[in-house]
């Protein structure tokens, strides 16, 4: 248990794990009432595919100017902007609810307000774990994040069903769950607030040069290890990792449930995901082998879970996706964390995000035309088929650029271990050759 949460020893990334842990509730919460509101607006499912894709557009194209702005300014001051900015549209949003003046188009542009939010965020928030705990710790923290995600989505989406159905499942429902969100970001404000500046082990800023966006793409391109990781999760990403849309979609469509009932979906998906993101809080290292054989796991069980006759059988199904998915996501994240030049991170693990979030705008939107034209069913099985089939693909052109042999099993060799010694060498070629 120790080794679990040893990064809660550290008191200023437990303060922030303590307000993060409230506003991923929220976040969740929101996530739930949001698809929800558009259902009840328009019925429609390519809504609500076009509200998911507007919400993951900012990713997509301010990433790169997001990352560099991680790496050249205080990303504690950048997180406490973003959280009120998140805070500020989510409230606009439920309000314009429980008033009865909200339209489908309010949704889409607050949609799009509070994706661009996230898109300085997050890159933000992934680069400053590096300034709460040391790197012995790293993994540790980036395991009991993406637990804390996952405990939010345990609790908020259940949470958010319940007092939907109570208030009688109308738009104005949904209104005031989101405006519990807009209430949430204050967590986060107040741990940034209280923490210990001389505590922080803060980058070295980056001085404003010509082309810093590029050198971050030149980096990645010439390191075939973060390209096979972020192709496989890009492929995840866009086609996989679309359970906002298509639970409600399956909820709804193929099961004739209620807000309730889809509620307690994203708590049993997330179950899965807890139980995964502690067990990755234990790895001290992650290797590629695990990205790759998550990946193919992941795809199989979404495809199983798109063939489930049942609400029940459905239900019993997700907890596996869950844990294949966050197994994925969080050895993806801490393979590029610790194998990238600290005065890169910002830049590198904008582009990550990019790649993994920012294909949603494409595939959302996608899904949503399939699951009008053949039904909600192969939103799951077509996502799952062509997660695995990137995976391997993936898999198979740039570990020759990296002089691996990839077998059958997806078993790469040992030297693809992301150690501290290895990160230390990696760190030291890349500044030596520029």
């Amino acid at each position: 248990m120790r080794s679990t949460f040893a990064a809660l020893r550290v008191r200023n990334y437990r303060l922030f794990a303590q307000g993060s842990l409230v506003s991923n509730v929220g976040t969740w919460m929101q996530r739930v009432a949001q698809d929800w509101l558009v259902l009840a607006l328009t019925g429609s499912a390519g809504a609500l595919g076009i509200t998911t894709g507007l919400q993951f557009l900012p990713i997509l194209l301010l990433s790169p100017i997001a990352g560099l702005v991680a790496d050249r300014f205080s990303k504690r001051r950048i997180l406490a902007v973003t959280q009120l900015s998140m805070a500020v549209s989510a409230g606009l949003l439920g309000v314009l609810a429980i008033t009865g003046w909200v339209t489908t188009w309010h949704v889409y542009v607050l949609a799009f307000v509070f994706g661009t939010g996230t898109a300085f965020d997050t890159p933000a928030r992934q680069a400053f774990v590096n300034e709460m705990v040391d790197n012995d710790r790293l993994p540790n923290a980036v395991g009991l994040n993406s637990a804390s995600f996952n405990l939010g989505r345990v609790i908020g989406p259940a949470v958010a069903g319940l007092l939907i159905a109570w208030q009688g499942s109308g738009v104005g429902a949904t209104g005031w769950v989101i405006l519990l969100n807009a209430g949430s970001y204050l967590a986060v404000i107040a741990s940034l607030w209280r923490m210990r500046a001389e505590e922080l082990r803060p980058t070295e800023r980056l001085p404003r040069a010509k082309g810093q966006v590029r050198d971050g793409l030149r980096y990645v391109r010439s390191r075939p290890d973060l390209m096979l990781v972020m192709a496989v999760v890009f492929c995840a990403g866009t086609f996989g990792l679309n359970y906002q849309m298509t639970m409600a979609l399956m909820a709804t469509e193929v099961y004739d449930k209620g807000a309730g009932e889809y509620g307690v979906l994203g708590s049993i998906l997330a179950v899965g995901s807890l139980a995964g993101s502690l067990l990755a809080a234990r790895r001290k290292f992650s290797r590629q082998r695990l990205v790759l054989v998550s990946a193919v796991v992941f795809g199989v069980c979404t495809t199983a879970a798109g063939l489930m006759p049942s609400y029940l059988t459905f239900a019993v199904v997700l907890p596996a996706c869950g844990f294949s998915a966050l197994t994925l996501v969080t050895a993806a994240n801490a393979f590029v964390q610790m194998s990238v030049a600290p005065q890169l991170r910002g830049r590198v693990m904008a582009l990550y995000l990019t790649i993994f979030m920012g294909g949603t705008p494409i595939g959302s939107p996608v899904l949503g035309w399939v699951a009008e034209r053949f039904g909600a069913r192969w939103t799951l099985i077509g996502g799952g088929a062509l997660t695995v089939a990137g995976t391997l693909v993936a898999a198979a052109v740039f570990s020759r650029r990296q002089g691996l042999v990839i077998t059958p099993h997806l078993t790469p060799h040992p030297h693809l271990a992301v150690t501290p010694r290895r990160v230390d060498r990696q760190i030291e070629e890349t500044v030596t050759a520029a």
